[in-house]
């Protein structure tokens, strides 16, 4: 019997895959069954085996049999959703993630169990990938220069992946000093065999240090290596850009500065309306400025999720979460913000960031319900510009003025008048008033991109703008249309009391489906759970 691809993870064990003969497969797009000893064995069959890896971040397997089957995990819809509901700024109305947004999940809840399934089944593609590639440049199948192309692409997605479910399992950088808390297992061995498997269970938790110097120097191998320019895959930019936001955890603000300014001359730049990077056809083509990395879903089979993991689905043609009257009526988002434009329907997508359905206001960002082809948007530049915002205003020497200028460029594009309405070395003269100013921008300009969870998670402890734990918010289910009048803040009822950073809720555990065959994990499990 041949062995096969695997999308594999230590936790697969408990699901049946222990064996290096199952004929599990990496599906690819198209969907091949393709022998291991054969997938890399040609160039086309290089290609197809990378794009199965995109596959994987799109899609997903979720707890289907079809390895094609899953629900946008981790890189579809569902870091969008599951990092929006563990924050304060949607309201959850419908049970899809009513246990992410009410955090009552446990050891065994889907939504957070195949965050970390599908996370580490997309970084064994990633690590089979990086193995099966420098074999193949080894052997004279491909080219030294295209192969690594293909190996820096696989270690931005190994990257990020990390990094990103880092922030769920495990507390943030600055907890103890020098970030020796547990971290999360870096894995980087393609696992295909028994002896792997045996192997890789015998490893635990990195630090938090460990994984930040891992994920730093995969996104420093990938700014060297890759050459795609193309936004629905790793690009050098994306690379350079998520190094924004990693340093941006770490509380490394130079380096902030200094990953940043490396895209001054890159061509990027910001769309002149903000609603632009999300016009069907704009978010992945080269020609917009402003996006550095999305997913792609769609037009080709097997890139789309469907109806449970594509981002149309979920927040438009279901409704699954509105906005939540708690930013909508923040006073720092400016009533005629073009970021409040609502000349939409739930019928008819208009050209408005947001709609209304029965009073309710919900973003107008993913429009495609027909087809649900919207990208997922991983980086933009406009997260890059208010991270080095952000930095220059935290340094030990505030730089307020870049700040500003940071901050304004941003802003000023969603403003009726500019000329007005820009905030001013008078309006922020002070690090705290710049830092406050930032974050709230942050949370205007993200909303319902899934970046809210990971201030959250930062800010924990912060010296200017501390978090304990997990905000209060709006309880689930459909909040009165009278909620949603602007004019004061709202403080109404908060139905969710905030769930303080001593909680052992405030990290998801380690799935009970990893810990039951894991037993070096199982030891580790996240405290209370």
């Amino acid at each position: 019997m041949k062995k096969y691809i695997k999308i594999f993870l230590i936790s697969a064990i408990a699901l049946g895959l222990n064996s290096c003969n199952e004929e599990d497969i990496l599906d690819l797009t198209p969907i091949n069954q393709i022998p291991l000893e054969e997938a890399f064995s040609t160039p086309s069959l290089i290609e197809a085996s990378v794009n199965g890896m995109y596959n994987a971040a799109a899609v997903g397997q979720f707890n289907s049999t079809n390895p094609n089957g899953g629900r946008g995990y981790v890189w579809g819809a569902a870091f969008v959703q599951q990092n929006d509901c563990r924050g304060e700024d949607v309201v959850n109305t419908q049970a899809f993630y009513q246990l992410t947004y009410t955090t009552t999940y446990d050891t065994g809840t889907a939504n957070n169990v195949y965050y970390w399934v599908d996370g580490y089944r997309l970084i064994n593609r990633c690590n089979l990938v990086i193995e099966g590639v420098t074999n193949a440049v080894s052997n004279g199948i491909i080219t030294s220069s295209v192969g690594n192309d293909y190996i820096g692409q696989a270690k931005f997605l190994r990257a990020i992946t990390h990094f990103e479910l880092l922030m769920h399992f495990a507390r943030p950088y600055q907890f103890t000093g020098g970030a020796t808390h547990p971290g999360i297992p870096y894995r980087e061995v393609g696992i295909d065999t028994q002896s792997e498997i045996d192997s890789e269970l015998l490893k635990g938790r990195n630090t938090v240090a460990e994984c930040y110097t891992k994920i730093i120097n995969d996104l420093n191998d990938a700014e060297s290596t890759i050459s795609n320019t193309l936004k629905f895959k790793a690009s050098r930019i994306a690379a350079i850009a998520f190094k924004t936001r990693v340093y941006l955890h770490k509380r490394d603000w130079d380096n902030v500065i200094v990953e940043g300014n490396k895209l001054t001359s890159s061509g990027l730049a910001l769309t002149t309306n903000p609603k632009d990077p999300f016009i069907l056809g704009n978010n992945l083509s080269n020609t917009n400025t402003e996006t550095i990395f999305s997913i792609q879903h769609g037009p080709a089979a097997g890139q789309n999720p469907g109806v449970n993991g594509a981002l149309a689905s979920q927040y438009r043609r279901r409704l699954l979460v509105c906005i939540s009257p708690i930013i909508w009526r923040d006073p720092s988002w400016l009533t005629d913000d073009k970021r409040r434009e609502d000349n939409s329907t739930p019928l008819s997508p208009g050209t408005g960031m947001v709609f209304t359905n029965a009073g309710r206001k919900y973003t107008n960002k993913y429009t495609d319900e027909t087809n649900l082809t919207d990208a997922a948007p991983v980086i933009r530049y406009a997260e890059v510009l208010l991270n080095m915002a952000e930095a220059h205003a935290r340094k030990a020497s505030p730089d307020l003025s870049t700040a500003l200028t940071l901050l304004n460029r941003v802003r000023n594009r969603a403003l009726a008048d500019p000329t007005t309405q820009a905030y001013t070395a008078a309006t922020l003269s002070s690090q705290s008033l710049m830092v406050g100013a930032i974050l709230k921008e942050r949370r205007i300009e993200f909303l319902m991109e899934g970046r809210r969870w990971g201030d959250i998670h930062r800010l924990q402890g912060d010296n200017l703008f501390p978090i304990d734990g997990i905000p209060a918010k709006l309880a689930s289910g459909n909040p009165a249309a009278s909620t949603f009048t602007l004019g004061t803040p709202y403080t109404g009822p908060l139905g969710l009391t905030s769930i303080p950073a001593s909680d052992f809720k405030f990290l998801w555990p380690i799935p009970q489906l990893e810990t039951a065959s894991n037993p070096t994990l199982a030891a580790e499990q996240n405290p209370g759970w």
